[in-house]
């Protein structure tokens, strides 16, 4: 990926995440959300954006609203952002943060037992 790739990414990404955090007037779309990347098209006509909804339970909602007012949240980033042309917005949900939750906890499950064990073994010797 070029740097002027990723430059149009990041600025994509902000101004995403600004609107969003101004809120949308949607029921649907609840809970905490995080844009985590955005991935333009080289011609900047399509942008996928990735989101983490917390708590989980509302992502699907919450991604299937996003989805729905792509239009209207893709021209508030075209006041908010200096682009030839403002690409057509695509809400994805990023599974990323919850795989990592998952091997987190596995990981302090895993020392949780060995010093459980470790313990064991001290009172038995």
């Amino acid at each position: 990926m070029t740097r002027h790739q990723e430059q149009v990414d990041a600025v994509v990404q902000r101004g995403v995440q600004k609107i969003l955090g101004k809120g949308l007037n949607d029921p649907r779309v609840r809970g905490l959300i995080t844009v985590t990347r955005v991935s333009v098209s080289p011609d900047s006509s399509e942008a996928s954006v990735w989101c983490s909804v917390i708590p989980a339970e509302y992502a699907r909602g919450s991604l299937h609203g996003l989805n729905a007012a792509a239009g209207w949240i893709g021209r508030r980033l075209g006041d908010e952002v200096r682009m030839r042309r403002t690409p057509r917005l695509r809400f994805v949900e990023d599974e990323s943060i919850k795989r990592e939750s998952r091997v987190l906890g596995a990981i302090q499950e895993a020392v949780r037992r060995e010093d459980a064990n470790r313990g064991h073994r001290e009172t038995e010797s």
